[in-house]
């Protein structure tokens, strides 16, 4: 890899940048600051054995993360990156705060409805009922019940209603 420009590592530290250089992929000329913030925090050398020792397809992922923790040193000294982290982390166990409490919204909305739906099914079961008993008292004694066992078991289920969750119809 032949560079017409030094690499802001080279220039930074003015020398000659070599074809293998390990550096120049990492830290173009055109963002001397990368490089800047990386040197002051790390050192050079430190750099290049860390970059060295890795494969090369992890490498640019290893500089980015030098970077960003090189950068994170310099603005805030003492924490560093550990603050953003921190950060995250809150925000992060506030917004599972706030799922786990709209979770409880919607099963608390959700059991509202079967509610509704079961008080409306009782209901439905109270008419059929009053119709069957109504339907049941102008059959003459000479007819018979052409459901008997539908109509029985609606009876029983409105009596069974009259009581279900305390709830009277």
């Amino acid at each position: 890899m032949s560079h017409s420009r030094r690499c802001a590592a080279c220039k930074s530290l003015r020398r000659r940048c070599p074809k293998d250089c390990v550096l120049a992929p990492y830290f173009p000329p055109t963002n001397p600051q990368r490089y800047a913030c990386v040197h002051k925090i790390f050192g050079a050398s430190n750099i290049t054995k860390m970059l060295e020792q890795l494969p090369v397809h992890l490498r640019a992922v290893a500089a980015d993360c030098i970077s960003f923790e090189a950068s994170s040193r310099v603005e805030d000294p003492v924490y560093g990156s550990v603050r953003i982290i921190s950060q995250l982390q809150e925000q992060i166990t506030e917004a599972q705060t706030e799922l786990v409490k709209t979770k409880g919204e919607i099963a608390f909305h959700n059991a509202q409805q079967q509610q509704q739906q079961q008080m409306q099914q009782l209901q439905m079961i109270h008419a059929i009922a009053q119709e069957g008993e109504d339907q049941h008292s102008w059959l003459s004694s000479s007819q018979q019940d052409p459901f008997p066992n539908v109509n029985q078991q609606l009876l029983e289920d409105y009596n069974y209603s009259n009581t279900f969750f305390g709830f009277e119809f």
